[in-house]
């Protein structure tokens, strides 16, 4: 088993204590919170060893889950990869590009594991269809919240948008070619709503909207590719498959037949992949347990958690 220690103990870092302390891949050593009565409420609440110095814990651990504001990111993580530990670090990766960089720069100096915690490319729904997404050349994305004051320290860009963003970079195996995007701060002193539109060198597009002021919660993405149109409720954890293929010469009574300008004849159907119930922070907390003790590569590594974060600094840099 992995010792495993958690930086933050607000919303996120208890549900990342109690997974770590259930899991049989890891062994809970506790964790740090520069907040003195956070940490010991926590503590005394649910029994985990609170450490006042962040460094006792970093020595006793294999690896640091890092679940605090994103502001402090770099400096922790730094921190326990300069001590050889292997770091999971929540979404997203930094503040800056330089920063998400240097962790890249030091993470292969010191030949540690590191993975970003995108937790939608857990998400059940995802992974039952990820496979059929092939070459997708149209994309669109909502993800929509109620206001919450917590996250409202960074653009809505980088707290919601950018799962997204990680979702669409995962499944277009081509490079942003142009980024237009507009926000705006409705509550916030950042964008509160944003749109982007992302060209792809490969002439994808995909258009992507986030709020945090919406009167309801949803999470849902539809991708566009040569005789098929996949849709994915985030929220839901329900998929949509609809494919066409050559109508046959004798069509059936209840089968779905379109023809086109040009007089070709198509059928839809429709596929029902199976969606296997997960617990997605737990499973990408025990897939990089996988990752360290096989030595491979962790499903979403430091390098993908940077290429999210170069996006999403492109469109908040396209607001002005």
């Amino acid at each position: 088993m992995l010792k495993a220690g958690v930086l933050g103990a607000g919303h996120l870092g208890k549900i990342h204590l109690r997974l770590l302390e259930q899991s049989d891949k890891y062994e809970l050593v506790g964790f740090h919170d520069p907040d003195q009565i956070l940490a010991k409420n926590v503590g005394d609440e649910f029994g985990y060893t609170s450490f006042d110095n962040i460094n006792d814990l970093i020595e006793k651990t294999d690896v640091i889950d890092i679940v605090t504001p994103t502001l402090s990111h770099f400096d922790v993580a730094k921190k326990a990869i300069e001590k050889g530990k292997h770091i999971f670090i929540e979404k997203p990766i930094t503040k800056t590009l330089d920063e998400a960089e240097e962790l890249i720069r030091l993470k292969n100096k010191h030949n540690i594991k590191g993975q970003v915690g995108h937790v939608e490319r857990f998400n059940p729904a995802f992974i039952a269809v990820k496979n059929n997404i092939k070459n997708p050349m149209f994309i669109e994305t909502h993800r929509l919240a109620e206001f919450n004051p917590r996250g409202t320290d960074v653009p809505v860009v980088l707290d919601l948008m950018i799962h997204d963003i990680d979702v669409i970079l995962s499944v277009v195996n081509s490079n942003v070619k142009s980024i237009n995007a507009s926000g705006v701060s409705v509550i916030s002193k950042s964008p509160d709503i944003a749109n982007a539109r992302l060209e792809f060198e490969n002439g994808c597009v995909a258009n992507l909207t986030a709020s945090r002021i919406s009167l309801k919660n949803m999470r849902k993405s539809r991708f566009f590719q040569q005789d098929a149109y996949i849709a994915v409720d985030f929220l839901e954890k329900a998929v949509e498959v609809v494919r066409m293929k050559d109508a046959p010469k004798q069509p059936g009574d209840f089968d779905m037949i379109l023809q086109n300008a040009e007089g070709e004849k198509k059928q839809i159907y429709f596929e029902n992949p199976e969606i296997n119930p997960n617990n997605a922070i737990l499973d990408e907390l025990e897939t990089f347990a996988d990752a360290i003790v096989n030595q491979t590569e962790p499903i979403v590594s430091l390098e993908q958690g940077t290429e999210a974060l170069r996006v999403a600094l492109k469109i908040i840099e396209d607001f002005n």
